[in-house]
């Protein structure tokens, strides 16, 4: 027995990770922004090259406020309007996220918010899905095997979340895992898109839903109760239905928490984005530890790396050096995302015993 190897950033990198929570149109490369504004015509970005740009959308996003953090996938969203653009970042994407130990990645976009060039909407799926399989092929040659699957998503504030329930279905075996709700939380509670999750429902396919971010516990309720979610993206919020009197083993948990607790619905928490987006005040304050310690089942998500200039690696040492856990703790937390993926169940399976488990066995000594 050697022994543990430490944990730091290079370490932590080897260590294999599952990411269910991931925003194409927020992890590009600084330089490919400025590059595929120049091959479009885009001439709106803020900054003129890629170091200034890249802070420039870190600054932006640190704003404190979810709507102001949304602003910036502007300038994203624009230069994903043509085939070669949503190649090329699903393929870079793909490729960044294997570089950082990524094993399985759930990768999610709006196809609606892809149309201005006039692709339809089979269209805007069917490049992505083929840079996704362009950038584990390469990932592959480069020795970093990922896979890939693909998440749609429905704008909460718009009206075609029924029209991409039936493309998530339509391309549920070539390569679309499921189905997501996205926006402005506040005044745009998920059950305006009841018609898309019972359609959904209907057709047995999955589906998580944003909730419990920038609005509190009844976004949680109707995500969970009247649409019937598989998974909440972020879910923070269920702390507002704890309470923790003094020992973390007297905290009371509300209908809504335990129900969550008692089900297993998985937890996708973004620790750098939630503190940005004013969802909790600082990462020590983020209840990830407590929901970890009351057994919830949390998983670590990266969110948007390009605006909270993050990867899986890098939330994880954050997650180690403020809660100092280790690397059993990074197994868990590993395990616990793995079993709430969106892929067939003896998928998940192999993944876990052939990939996570030999892995981390490695990095525990």
């Amino acid at each position: 027995m050697t022994g543990p190897m430490p944990l730091d950033l290079a370490s932590i990198r080897q260590a294999p990770k599952a990411l269910l929570h991931d925003h194409l149109d927020g992890g590009l490369r600084p330089a490919t922004v400025l590059e595929l504004a120049a091959e479009c015509g885009y001439d709106q970005l803020p900054a003129h090259d890629a170091e200034s740009l890249g802070a420039w959308f870190r600054d932006a996003a640190d704003s404190g406020s979810l709507e102001r953090y949304l602003e910036t996938f502007a300038h994203t969203v624009a230069v994903m309007q043509t085939p070669e653009g949503l190649r090329r970042v699903a393929r870079e994407c793909a490729i960044d996220l294997a570089a950082d130990g990524v094993v399985y990645a759930e990768v999610r976009f709006a196809p609606e918010q892809h149309l201005e060039k006039g692709l339809t909407l089979d269209e805007v799926v069917e490049h992505t899905l083929a840079g996704f399989r362009e950038g584990e092929a390469l990932a592959a040659e480069q020795g970093n095997v990922i896979r890939v699957t693909c998440l749609l998503t429905a704008m909460r504030h718009a009206a075609r979340s029924r029209e991409i329930a039936e493309l998530t279905v339509r391309f549920r075996d070539s390569g679309v895992g499921g189905f997501d709700i996205a926006g402005a939380e506040a005044g745009f509670p998920p059950t305006r898109h009841l018609d898309a999750f019972e359609y959904l429902r209907a057709n047995h396919a999955h589906f998580t839903i944003h909730a419990g971010e920038a609005f509190g516990l009844p976004s949680i309720h109707e995500a969970l109760a009247f649409c019937g979610c598989d998974r909440l993206g972020h879910g923070v919020r269920i702390t507002d239905d704890i309470v923790v009197p003094g020992a973390i083993e007297d905290a009371q948990l509300g209908l809504v928490a335990n129900y969550v607790r008692d089900m297993r619905v998985p937890l996708e928490l973004c620790p750098s984005s939630n503190v940005q987006t004013g969802a909790v005040p600082s990462l020590d304050k983020h209840p990830f530890d407590l929901l970890a310690r009351l057994r919830f089942r949390v998983t670590v998500n990266t969110d948007n790396r390009l605006m909270s200039d993050t990867s899986m690696s890098e939330e994880m040492l954050k997650l180690v050096d403020t809660f100092d856990y280790g690397w059993s703790d990074l197994e868990r937390f590993t395990i616990n995302a793995m079993k709430s993926a969106f892929i067939p169940f003896p998928d998940r399976l192999k993944i876990i015993d052939e990939v996570i488990k030999p892995g981390y066995a490695v990095l525990l000594g």
